[in-house]
C-alpha cells in the first residue's frame, strides 16, 4: 500500500522556493500572501488566471511552472469558491483535490498556504487541519500487488513521489493538535480500505482475524473465537453461512477501555463475509468478483476501533465482527433448511444469498448478552436493494431510536458520510413470518432493505438503542471522490468516530 506524505504545520510565511499552493476565492480573489507573490511576479499570477478564464470556482486550478519573477518551481492556484460557510467535508474535499494535483515531480516537498481572501473567509486552525486530513485521505493507494510503478503520466497515479507537505496557516500549533486526532481516524480509514481491497484468496476469515490481532499493539484487547467455540455458544445462524467453505468461521471481539470501568460500552457490530458466492443460491457470474468486499462492515468496525485506540478516545467501546465465507459445496446450507440462532429463534433459510443477516443475528445477540451495551450500531453490505433506493451517495439507516438516528444523521452531515433513515414497522415484519420456523431469511421482492432490517431487529432487545447501516452502495465500488480514489472507501469510520466523539465520550 502507498505511504502518504508526511504532513506538518507552520505559521504563514511566503516561501522562496519549491512547490507552493495558494487558494483563490470566487472572483477570483487572492489572499494577502498570494497577492504579494503576484506583485513580486509582475502580475504573472493574475495574467495566468485571466488567460485561463479562472474565476476561483471550486475544483478549478491554475498551474504556473517556474513562474516569472519568483524562485518557486511551481505555483498552483486552487479555486475554493466561497470559504465563508465551508463545512468540514468541504475542507476535506479541497485538501483532497489539491493533493490530487501534487505529484512530487517538481520536488519531493510541497507547501499549501491556507489563507482566505478577506476577513469574512474566517479560516480557522481547524480548517487547515481538515484540509490536511483531506490531503491525507487522497494519498491512499492500494498498489500492494503492482509489480512496477504506474508510468502513464497521471499525477494521481504517481502521488507517492511526494514525501512531505507543509501546511502554512494561522495558529499552526492549534491546527497540529486537531490534526493529531484526524490522523488517528485516517489510520482507521486506511485499515478499513486495505481490508476491503484485499483479494479473497489472501483474506479469509482466519487471515482477517489474524490481522485484527495486531491491533492489540495499539492498546485494544482482541479475542478470536474459533468455530468450535461458536458452536458451543449456539451460533447456528452464523455457522450455517460458513459451513459450505473449507475455511473455518471466526468471531473477533475488540475492546477499547478509554472510559470509566463501570460505564457500559457502546457496541459496534460488523458483517464480515470475506467472499460471498451466494452459496447454493448462487449469484450470477457478472460482478461476483466484487464480493471480496462483502466484509466492508467488519472492516469499518476494525477501522473504527483502530481510530479510537490511536486517538485514546475517552469512551468504552467494543467491536464485534462475524467472519465467514459463503461457498456452495456438499456441506453447504440448502434453501429450505431450518437453523437455530444463538437467541434460540429458529430461521428458515429460503435463500442462502441472504446470508449477512444470519451472521449479524448471532453477532448482535452475543454483543447484548455479553456486554450489555449502552447502544449498538451494526454495519453491513447487506442488500442491493439499498442502492436501488438511495444510489451510492447515502447509506441506509434503520433504527429503533430517534435519538441515535438523529446523532448518526448529524455525524454524517458533518463528515460527508451521509445516511438516510428508512422505515421499520409491524406490517413489514409480517413479510418475514415463516410457516415452519420463527422467521424466514427473506421477505420477497418489495422493500428488500427494510425486511432485512426487520430481520435484524428480531435479534435486538427492545430496550437497547440500535441502528443498522446498510453500506452496500457506499463501502465498496463507491463513487470516486476528491478524498478517495480507491475501490474500497473505508466508509463509516469517520461517521462512527464522530458519533462517538460528539455524543459518547466523557
Amino acid at each position: 500500500m502507498s505511504r502518504p506524505a508526511t504532513i506538518s504545520f507552520s505559521e504563514i510565511s511566503i516561501p522562496e522556493q519549491g512547490v507552493l499552493v495558494v487558494l483563490a476565492e470566487d472572483g477570483p480573489k487572492l489572499g494577502p500572501s498570494a497577492k504579494a507573490l503576484d506583485k513580486k511576479s509582475g502580475g504573472a499570477v493574475t495574467r495566468a488566471m485571466k488567460i485561463g478564464g479562472f474565476k476561483g470556482k471550486k475544483g478549478s486550478f491554475v498551474d504556473l511552472m517556474v513562474p516569472q519573477g519568483l524562485k518557486l518551481s511551481r505555483l498552483l492556484v486552487a479555486g475554493a469558491g466561497k470559504l465563508h460557510g465551508y463545512s468540514e467535508a468541504d475542507w476535506f474535499s479541497l485538501g483532497g483535490a489539491i493533493r490530487g494535483r501534487l505529484s512530487g515531480r517538481n520536488g519531493a516537498t510541497a507547501q499549501i498556504l491556507v489563507e482566505g481572501a478577506g476577513a469574512r473567509s474566517g479560516v480557522k486552525p481547524e480548517d487547515a487541519a481538515d484540509l490536511a486530513f483531506g490531503a491525507l485521505l487522497r494519498s491512499y493507494k492500494f498498489d500492494k500487488y503492482k509489480t512496477s510503478p504506474a508510468k502513464n503520466g497521471d499525477d494521481d497515479k504517481n502521488s507517492n513521489d511526494l514525501k512531505k507537505i507543509t501546511v502554512l496557516c494561522k495558529g499552526a500549533a492549534a491546527a497540529r493538535r486537531v490534526y493529531a486526532d484526524r490522523r488517528a481516524v485516517g489510520a482507521g480509514i486506511t485499515l478499513a480500505r486495505d481490508l476491503v481491497n484485499e483479494p479473497a484468496n489472501v483474506l479469509g476469515p482466519v487471515e482477517f482475524a489474524n490481522r485484527l490481532k495486531l491491533l492489540s499493539k495499539k492498546g485494544l484487547k482482541v479475542e478470536v473465537i474459533s468455530d468450535k467455540k461458536l458452536g458451543d455458544l449456539g451460533m447456528g445462524a452464523l455457522l450455517a453461512v460458513g459451513q459450505g467453505s473449507a475455511r473455518p468461521s471466526r468471531l473477533v471481539v475488540m475492546q477499547w477501555q478509554g472510559g470509566d470501568a463501570k460505564t457500559k460500552p457502546f457496541a459496534f457490530v460488523g458483517k464480515g463475509v470475506c467472499f460471498d458466492t451466494g452459496g447454493i443460491s448462487l449469484k450470477p457470474p457478472a460482478g461476483m468478483g466484487d464480493m471480496k468486499g462483502d466484509m466492508a462492515g467488519a472492516a469499518c468496525v476494525a477501522g473504527l476501533m483502530c481510530a479510537l485506540a490511536e486517538r485514546k478516545a475517552k469512551v468504552n467501546a467494543v467491536g464485534i465482527v462475524g467472519l465467514v465465507e459463503n461457498m456452495p459445496s456438499g456441506t453447504a446450507t440448502r434453501p429450505g433448511d431450518v437453523v437455530t440462532a444463538m437467541s434460540g429463534k429458529t430461521i428458515e433459510v429460503l435463500n442462502t444469498d441472504a446470508e449477512g443477516r444470519m451472521v449479524l443475528a448471532d453477532a448482535l445477540w452475543y454483543a447484548q448478552e455479553r456486554f450489555k451495551p449502552v447502544a449498538i450500531v451494526n454495519l453491513a453490505t447487506l442488500t442491493g436493494a439499498i442502492m436501488v433506493a438511495l444510489g451510492k451517495e447515502y447509506a441506509g439507516l434503520f433504527s429503533n431510536s430517534d435519538t441515535l438516528s438523529n446523532e448518526l444523521v448529524k455525524a454524517g452531515e458533518e463528515t460527508g458520510e451521509k445516511v438516510w433513515r428508512l422505515p421499520l414497522g409491524p406490517k413489514y415484519d409480517k413479510l418475514i413470518e415463516s410457516n415452519v420456523a420463527d422467521i424466514k431469511n427473506i421477505g420477497g421482492r418489495w422493500g428488500g432493505s427494510i425486511t432485512a432490517a426487520q430481520f435484524l431487529q428480531r435479534f435486538v432487545n427492545k430496550d437497547v438503542p440500535w441502528a443498522h447501516l446498510d453500506i452496500a452502495g457506499t463501502a465498496m465500488d463507491a463513487p470516486k471522490s476528491e478524498i478517495n480514489q480507491s475501490w474500497g472507501s473505508g466508509f463509516g469510520v469517520m461517521l462512527l468516530d464522530r458519533l462517538v466523539s460528539d455524543n459518547y465520550e466523557r
